[in-house]
């Protein structure tokens, strides 16, 4: 059995509920919102980011000639996970998962890919975990930055 890296078993917990992450105050989660802001703002100026309205940024690192996938299909991917200081958190290889299981932002953006892409996701905090965080590798009100390879669609 594959071993899952930390992001793909925080998914599985959530997907089955035993995730135990409840909503608490944290005196950084306005310094993290103020920071994830500003790192979307400047961001959002750079050449080759482009936005949807929810406020998802993405690059094309390469683009896919495959299937698309839909919300409710089944995902494998390759992937790097950051914060915006440039800590990675979490990375993983053909990892599967169904999208519509996972933070908005992932769902959001995979949607955008064709198997073989690969793009660079900034999701906002309200995209991500939000306020609650993710456990104490995710801080509350933080943006992402997510290497993803779409490697298959499983409709």
């Amino acid at each position: 059995m594959k071993k899952l890296g930390s992001f793909a078993r925080a998914v599985a917990l959530v997907i089955f509920g035993l995730s135990g992450c409840t909503p608490s105050p944290s005196a950084d989660a306005e310094k993290h919102k103020r920071e994830s802001l500003k790192f979307l703002v400047d961001n959002e100026k750079k050449p080759g980011i482009l936005s949807t309205a929810s406020g998802l940024q993405y690059q094309i690192l390469s683009e896919g000639n495959g299937l698309s996938p839909n919300a409710t299909d089944t995902v494998t991917v390759n992937y790097r996970g950051s914060l915006i200081s440039g800590q990675e958190f979490d990375s993983g290889e053909n990892v599967s998962f169904p999208l519509n299981g996972v933070i908005r932002g992932w769902t959001e953006g995979l949607q955008l890919m064709k198997e073989g892409a690969k793009y660079r996701f900034f999701i906002p905090p309200e995209l991500a975990y939000g306020e609650r965080g993710a456990g104490r590798v995710i801080p509350p009100n933080a943006a992402l930055i997510f290497d993803v390879e779409l490697v298959k669609v499983n409709p």
